[in-house]
């Protein structure tokens, strides 16, 4: 495997919106046999309504307890838990074309489909493109900011313990995740 590219048993998928850390986290996690958290899961209420800060930090202290787990999102509040938990960060650090095409591509289908997502909220076509909580305007306005403040965050010292995956492209992810090895199924995680 290539330098830089190894993997732990306590992972973190980052990235900008619709860069693919949901579907990368679980194939990652069923790869390797590991858990697969999704922060969004929980975070987000009924009625797109976010959790009470106190209560979202008790589940992600709950849900990284165990020993193997890949977890995605970005949440910088939890940041904290999930660096200081974590051994390994996987950076989707796609172009903005990349991922504003996936992020579209996704939406119309969640959209067309009804899709449920987290605790029954599904996306509409007024949320999605009407909105100023629209995911395409928050991928917009994050992606630079994301790509500016990564690097800057992996050479802080409190986050030294971590090693860094970052992957450019599909296509060099599609790459690094073939190399990675088969786990067994551990059933105690």
């Amino acid at each position: 495997m290539p330098e830089g590219m190894a993997i732990g048993k306590r992972i973190n998928v980052v990235g900008t919106s619709g860069s693919g850390k949901t579907t990368t986290a679980a194939r990652l996690a069923q790869r390797l046999g590991f858990k697969h958290v999704e922060l969004d899961a929980l975070f987000w209420e009924p009625n797109w309504s976010g959790a009470p800060e106190d209560v979202f930090r008790r589940r992600v202290e709950q849900a990284l307890s165990g020993e193997r787990w890949v977890v995605d999102g970005n949440y910088s509040r939890m940041r904290d838990i999930v660096w200081g938990r974590a051994d390994t960060v996987v950076w989707l650090d796609y172009s903005l074309l990349v991922i504003l095409g996936r992020l579209l591509i996704r939406t119309l289908r969640r959209m067309f489909t009804g899709e449920e997502l987290w605790a029954g909220n599904r996306e509409s076509f007024r949320m999605s493109f009407l909105s100023k909580d629209s995911i395409l305007l928050w991928a917009l306005t994050t992606y630079r900011r994301r790509r500016r403040e990564y690097p800057q965050l992996f050479t802080r010292p409190e986050h030294s313990h971590l090693s860094v995956v970052h992957l450019r492209s599909p296509r060099q992810t599609r790459r690094w995740f073939e190399a990675l090895p088969k786990g067994e199924r551990d059933e105690t995680k």
